[in-house]
């Protein structure tokens, strides 16, 4: 018997990355688009998204490959993934009309007996309420992290699988597909692998948020989050992989967006979800770090000072800049003069006048101020003599911790970064009175 053929229905970040991975596991894959200069630019070989390694994975794999941008591709497809990213609004609420859209458009002209998957993330109860056969449905929850989705979705580390019923067998095309993956598959019903994906998230989120609220601790009273890290690092019930890095609040949209599913299913359900209230007001608050720093060392004191802000996506290794904490930042600074640099993201993101120069040292020059606001790696080989030489001030504002602080002092510059403050004097410590 041959292979499946597999599709998918949509190919911004998540059908894209998805489909190169299938194609790399030896079937011949189908994607498709409903924008034909967007699949053109595909097949050009200018990919609508960056991601590392996904260049590469396309072209290695591109005899396998088709791309179009009508909808009858799909006709020939075993297998039919639902992967358009799912659109969110500032307040993390999801807008399912392209989902249902590419939904009809795929339905329309697949094959009787072929099976429709959703992959893009929805709300519980979204699978079942379609109309297809459930031993035709499937819902697969994805687990694509922006700037490594190319490992995530080439070594996946479980599949988890939604289905009308967990107690029999999935159909034999989707098990020969997922088994070439090599790792656990978990069927459940379809409302709990549409939870599952949520659940990960809020595990995710609280780590975050205990990484942010002790680091900040630590900020105050002369201790080092990195010191502390590896001990929860080594307690079994926290665990080696944790997230436990602190940062500026929840970015990207995807986790934004579950927690507001959250809160929406705790009012109409009459649940408790005031934890969840408190993560997303503990990440606003984080989020204003940043400018709460640069105010307090460089702002309040220099109302004409020159900013320098490197970075403008939401996090390495992506062109992504949804709820961007360096847009935060650089929104706050229309009255300065502001110089900025990102090696993907171009300044037209920014929402306010500024200069943006290729290289990023050059951001440097006459600022009194600078800030990284991404940890692209390219940022951590910065010439630290020459940007102390370009600089007006002396501040450095590295809240990822891109930049070796000791280095940055060394260069005759201060420095400032989440979950750590110079020891304290003994006269300037805080007594904590229990």
């Amino acid at each position: 018997m041959p292979n499946p053929i597999i599709g998918y229905a949509g190919l911004t970040h998540l059908g894209l990355n998805s489909a190169a991975a299938a194609a790399d596991k030896g079937f011949e894959v189908i994607g498709f688009h409903d924008d034909a200069s967007y699949v053109t630019a595909i097949n050009e070989g200018k990919l609508p998204v960056t991601e590392p390694g996904l260049n590469e994975l396309v072209e290695k794999n591109k005899a396998r490959l088709t791309f179009s941008d009508d909808a009858k591709s799909l006709s020939r497809c075993d297998l039919v993934y639902i992967s358009v990213d799912v659109p969110t609004d500032d307040h993390g609420n999801s807008d399912l009309t392209p989902i249902n859209k590419i939904i009809a458009a795929s339905e329309a002209v697949m094959r009787p007996g072929a099976l429709l998957i959703i992959l893009c993330q929805v709300p519980p109860g979204f699978t079942r309420n379609l109309s297809r056969s459930p031993k035709q449905l499937y819902y697969q929850v994805e687990t694509l992290i922006f700037g490594s989705s190319v490992e995530r979705a080439t070594l996946p580390e479980r599949f988890i699988i939604g289905c009308v019923n967990p107690d029999q067998k999935i159909d034999s095309r989707l098990e020969e597909f997922l088994g070439s993956f090599n790792c656990p598959l978990l069927p459940m019903r379809y409302e709990s692998a549409e939870l599952a994906k949520i659940s990960i998230n809020m595990c995710l989120v609280a780590s975050v948020s205990v990484a942010n609220t002790m680091a900040e601790i630590c900020e105050n009273v002369g201790a080092d989050w990195s010191e502390i890290v590896p001990s929860l690092k080594l307690d079994k019930r926290i665990g080696e992989f944790s997230y436990l890095k602190p940062g500026l609040g929840i970015a990207g949209g995807n986790l934004e967006r579950d927690l507001n599913t959250v809160i929406q299913l705790s009012k109409m359900h009459q649940t408790d979800g005031g934890v969840v209230a408190a993560w997303i007001e503990n990440s606003a608050y984080r989020k204003e770090w940043a400018w709460r720093t640069m105010s307090e060392v460089v702002l309040s004191s220099n109302p004409n000072a020159r900013v320098g802000v490197l970075g403008l996506a939401y996090k390495e290794n992506t062109h992504c800049t949804k709820n961007s904490p360096s847009l935060a930042l650089l929104s706050k600074l229309e009255k300065f003069e502001v110089c900025v640099h990102d090696p993907v993201v171009s300044s037209d993101a920014v929402g306010i006048p500024v200069s943006s120069p290729s290289n990023a040292e050059d951001v440097a020059a006459e600022a009194d101020v600078l800030a990284i606001m991404t940890p692209w790696p390219e940022y951590a080989k910065l010439d630290l003599n020459k940007v102390s030489s370009l600089m007006s001030g002396r501040i450095i504002i590295d809240p990822y911790a891109v930049l070796n602080g000791q280095r940055v002092k060394e260069a005759g510059l201060e420095y400032f970064t989440l979950g750590f403050s110079e020891l304290p004097n003994k006269s300037e410590s805080s007594t904590f009175n229990a």
